[in-house]
Formats: structure tokens, C-alpha cells, sequence
């Protein structure tokens, strides 16, 4: 009942609650309270989580402004994480997307985070799985953009609801998209920059094709492939449709889904904190920790340290 009254207090207490409880996240990942606090948001989720990935250059910034910028205005609440890379110096988010994103600072309805990559090659933070975990209990759509490197991007597809691709235009063939791997997880594809015209245009079809290839008879779900521009807003609607309309596709099987995802996330994470036989000794000693779906994943990761601690 009182992690259930922390939610609410949470909820009510809009953006300096949120950013209170995510530094709390950073400095106690394994106190109760924190603990008790995600328990009562994976109990409880509320948002679409999207993860928006691609290659540097390609715009994610200014894509994600125009998106939430169209959610607000449809009377939907927006979080945020924007994954940076690291600081040498600090160990922070080196870039910080809250001072590239041309957003309102003072929108209740909006509210943004940047976290650091540290050492993970996924794109993701280590950190991101829970504070998504959170936000989705607080906001109708939450948003993960990704620090951006390539054919290491696919962290995305295990913590997100749905994986949005972004290309630019002139950026490779279908034969390159398949090289680097990066077909194989986005649920919806988009190219940037339409304002190019013809060139934009050429980039969506190789993309279309290299997807295509990647497609599996009888899959109930096709990749819709976009255009979009984020300078005069053009194709923003239909992205925005099109990622409404693959949220749809989930509800029947969504929580199963999710549970699928928690399981992979939590071994690589018990993998990156104990290692590959800490990972081993989990599996042999512990296997109900790891598959166990009553409890939030955050929980079982850090009963899954200390029974390796003990052990």
C-alpha cells in the first residue's frame, strides 16, 4: 500500500517528484523504497513506449521535438530519455538533448531526461530500463532516444514497445541496411529529412526493399516505411498514426509480450553486473528469479545479486 501511495504522490507531483525519484534511482537502484516505487509502476503502466533509433546525423533530435510537439497538442503527456554519450571527464551525458530539443521547458506536460551511455555498446543506458519503468507508470507516451551507433543499436528492441527507425536520406542501399543489421527490429521506418524530395524518396524505397527481405510469411504486422520532415512537419501525422496504429497491434498481447522482453533484459543484466558465470550460477541456482513473472524485474535483479552475493 505505501509504494502504491508513493505512485500516486508521484504522479500528482509532476516534473520535480519524476526527477526527484530518478535521482533516487541513480544513487539507491537497490534500497525498498526504490524498489518498492518501480514494483508499484510495473504493476501499473500506463504508456507507449516507443525507442527511437538510428545512425548519427540522421536528426533524432529534431524528429523527437516534432513528435512531442504534435503529442501535446493532441492533449498527450511526453517523457523523454534521451541516451548520451559518455563524458570522459564527468562520466555524464556528454551532449545533453535537453539543450538540443526545441521544446517548451515550462510544458507540465513534458518532461525530459538525459541519461549517459557509460559502457554499453546497445545504445541504451544501463539505468534506462528502470527509469522507463517509471515514466510509462506517469505519462501516456514515453520516448527513448537512442545514443545513436549503428549495427550495436538492437538494446532498443528488448526494452521498448515499439522501435522506431530513422534514416536519412542518401544514407545506403537495401544491401548496406541489411549489412549493418539494423533491418531486422523496427516496427515502423522513417526517413528523414522529405524536404530533400527525389533523393528522400529513393532512401525510403531501399529501405522498403531491404525490409522486405527481412519479412517472414504470414507476420501480422508489415513495417510501414515513412517520410517525414520535421522542418515543415510534413509525414509527422502519419508517423505519429503509424505508431498508434502498431500500439494496436500489441493490446491483444501485450503484457506477454512485455514479460518476454523482462526476461532477456534481466540476463543481460545479471550478465553485465556478475558476468558470464554470475549468469551461469543464476540459471543454475536461481532460474525461478529469472523467469519469475509476479514481480517487477528491478526486484528479481537485485534479489538475483544477493543471492549470488550469498552464494
Amino acid at each position: 500500500m505505501a509504494a502504491t501511495d508513493a505512485l500516486e504522490r508521484l504522479r500528482a507531483g509532476g516534473k520535480p517528484a519524476l526527477a526527484r525519484a530518478l535521482a533516487a534511482i541513480e544513487a539507491a537502484p537497490e534500497a525498498e523504497t526504490t524498489l518498492g516505487l518501480l514494483d508499484a509502476a510495473w504493476a501499473d503502466p500506463r504508456a507507449q513506449v516507443i525507442g527511437l533509433t538510428g545512425p548519427p546525423g540522421v536528426g533524432k533530435s529534431t524528429l523527437v521535438a516534432a513528435l512531442v510537439r504534435h503529442w501535446r497538442g493532441a492533449g498527450q503527456t511526453v517523457a523523454v530519455i534521451a541516451v548520451d554519450p559518455t563524458s570522459r571527464r564527468s562520466g555524464g551525458a556528454l551532449l545533453g538533448d535537453r539543450t538540443r530539443l526545441d521544446l517548451d521547458p515550462d510544458d507540465a506536460g513534458v518532461f525530459v531526461r538525459s541519461m549517459a551511455a557509460r559502457d554499453r555498446l546497445g545504445g541504451v543506458a544501463t539505468l534506462t530500463s528502470a527509469a522507463t519503468g517509471l515514466m510509462r507508470a506517469t505519462h501516456d507516451l514515453v520516448l527513448v532516444e537512442t545514443v545513436g551507433v549503428g549495427q550495436s543499436e538492437t538494446d532498443i528492441a528488448d526494452l521498448a514497445d515499439t522501435v522506431l527507425l530513422a534514416v536519412q536520406p542518401g544514407s545506403g542501399d537495401a544491401l548496406q541496411y541489411m549489412k549493418a543489421g539494423i533491418a531486422e527490429i523496427p516496427d515502423v521506418a522513417v526517413v528523414g529529412k522529405a524536404d530533400l524530395g527525389a533523393l528522400a524518396e529513393r532512401t525510403r524505397g531501399d529501405l522498403e526493399a531491404a525490409l522486405h527481405l527481412q519479412s517472414r510469411p504470414g507476420e501480422a504486422w508489415t513495417v510501414p516505411v515513412l517520410a517525414a520532415s520535421a522542418r515543415d512537419t510534413s509525414g509527422i501525422v502519419e508517423l505519429a498514426d503509424a505508431l498508434r496504429r502498431h500500439w494496436r497491434h500489441l493490446a491483444p498481447d501485450l503484457a506477454g509480450r512485455r514479460r518476454q522482453r523482462e526476461r532477456v533484459w534481466l540476463r543481460s543484466a545479471v550478465r553485465d553486473e556478475h558476468g558470464a558465470r554470475g549468469l551461469a550460477r543464476a540459471v543454475a541456482g536461481h532460474r525461478s528469479l529469472l523467469d519469475d513473472d509476479g514481480r517487477s524485474p528491478w526486484r528479481r535483479l537485485a534479489l538475483v545479486a544477493t543471492a549470488l552475493g550469498a552464494t
